[in-house]
């Protein structure tokens, strides 16, 4: 039987139940699918934060506090430590390489408004922030260092938070909104941003002053990270590497192994977020891809009941000089050829789903090479489960078969 021949018949005899056929190629439908649309999210999810990050700046250093283990009594305990004013004024002072610093204290607060109120991110920051994360100030100022030593109850809105409080973003310059217990004026509204992965909207914020945040709204001088911008990016690693010493010095610490803090640039920043993006990725993909174990026993089930429906069909085969292969390779083309129907319709339905996320606003980003990968998968799950079913046909013995009623 020449390669065309066997197409034919496998086609012939898939067709044949074609609502069989169907349902036993569910499975592998259903987890090929899944797989392209988990991985087509978690790739889409990855770039939207790769230009969320690259948003921020492209010499941006940021220093985060690690918690600290300490003994108290007969029991270690785990602390965070925060940074305070010194350490951002040490950096500002001593620092060759840093353009700009700023102190950045942040709370999860209701802010509440004349028409609306909303859970929002407030930022106690310093007048050089702006610089440092490229926010542009579309209508309005953003506040100075008069207005940071003064401690001055004033604030610079998000797109979306204007928009919540007020009905509309051009209503809040110089009203009021309420901080916890304390009234601010609106000084300023941010440029839009845009959206971001996960949920967050870079647009949902609140700027105040930082010494207005510690002393109003926290009663703290606790700092919770540094942001810094390099003066050129040639200079980021040794810009990095004299903040950490100049960190170390003014917190005391001799061995900058044991610090207490860590400096990471914008390259470990992407770093994080794609191997933490890749790990979820990976994780939902694999259990997707059980359906598509589940789809192989399906077929390799329904490859068995056919081999017992067609019994006498494979004995007069072989009476008339149908070889142990040509048989092995009938039934193994047939499951072969199931599995990738299954698995075309599969990337058919990952195409209609990444159509409609896309339209919700979702970000994916579908791979050929997944696509690929995918229907190859498929296929090879074809072979696996349909390997014993044929190997089952092909060592029938032709009087046995001819004989099956």
């Amino acid at each position: 039987m020449n390669p065309m021949q066997l197409f034919q018949s496998c086609l012939r005899s898939i067709f044949r139940n074609r609502m069989r056929s169907l349902l036993t190629s569910l499975g592998i439908i259903i987890g090929v699918g899944s797989v392209i649309v988990m991985v087509a999210l978690g790739e889409g999810s990855r770039r939207v934060i790769e230009q969320n990050i690259n948003a921020l700046g492209t010499n941006l250093l940021q220093a985060t506090p690690r918690p600290r283990q300490d003994r108290v009594g007969n029991m270690m305990m785990m602390r965070q430590n925060s940074f305070t004013p010194n350490d951002v004024h040490k950096l500002r002072e001593e620092s060759s390489f840093l353009a700009a610093v700023s102190g950045v204290t942040t709370s999860n607060t209701t802010v509440i408004g004349p028409v609306g109120n909303a859970q929002v991110q407030v930022l106690g920051v310093e007048p050089e922030f702006s610089e440092i994360r490229n926010f542009i100030v579309g209508e309005g100022l953003f506040f100075d260092y008069e207005d940071l030593e003064l401690r001055n109850r004033v604030a610079v809105l998000g797109k979306t938070t204007a928009e919540t409080l007020f009905g509309q973003a051009e209503n809040a310059m110089y009203q009021q909104i309420r901080i916890g217990r304390e009234h601010f004026t609106v000084v300023g509204l941010l440029e839009p941003r845009g959206g971001m992965a996960g949920g967050a909207d870079p647009d949902n914020i609140v700027l105040i002053p930082l010494d207005t945040a510690m002393t109003r709204l926290s009663n703290s001088r606790n700092i919770n990270s540094i942001v810094m911008s390099v003066a050129s990016q040639q200079f980021m690693t040794n810009a990095q590497t004299e903040a950490s010493l100049i960190l170390a010095e003014s917190r005391g610490i001799t061995n900058i192994a044991n610090a207490d803090f860590a400096i990471m640039n914008q390259a470990d920043m992407l770093d994080m977020a794609s191997a933490t993006t890749r790990t979820l990725t990976t994780l939902l993909a694999m259990i997707a891809g059980v359906s598509l174990l589940v789809g192989g026993i399906g077929i390799m089930n329904i490859m068995l009941v056919s081999v017992t429906e067609r019994t006498r069909e494979i004995g007069i085969r072989m009476a008339v000089g149908g070889r142990k292969r040509d048989i092995l390779f009938q039934f193994l083309s047939e499951a072969v050829i199931l599995s990738l129907m299954g698995g075309a319709l599969g990337i058919g339905l990952a195409f209609l789903a990444g159509s409609v996320l896309s339209s919700m606003g979702v970000p994916s980003a579908i791979s050929p090479v997944v696509v690929a990968g995918s229907a190859l998968f498929a296929a090879i799950v074809g072979v696996i489960f349909g390997y014993y079913p044929a190997l089952k046909a092909a060592r029938l013995y032709p009087i046995d078969a001819l004989r099956y009623e």
